[in-house]
């Protein structure tokens, strides 16, 4: 019965160790967009992100582009 108590643990304290070791992995596609639906998602209440995201270019799926004549006075 002890040996299977110390066992358990070193099995335990292998994977901690195990987990706590960064994820040296490169990001995928999915891992990036998961990440930002977080960050919006933690952010969608600040007044800052709203304009960020209403105005910037964080969203648009075409090249931003600004033009002299665009500019409205």
């Amino acid at each position: 019965m002890a040996m299977d108590v110390e066992r358990i643990i070193d099995e335990i304290e292998q994977l901690e160790e195990l987990f706590e070791a960064p994820d040296i992995r490169p990001l995928t596609a999915s891992d990036v967009a998961a990440a930002n639906r977080k960050h919006d998602q933690q952010n969608r209440t600040s007044p800052w992100f709203r304009l960020w995201n209403d105005f910037g270019i964080c969203c648009r799926s075409e090249a931003a582009e600004y033009r002299l004549g665009d500019i409205k006075t």
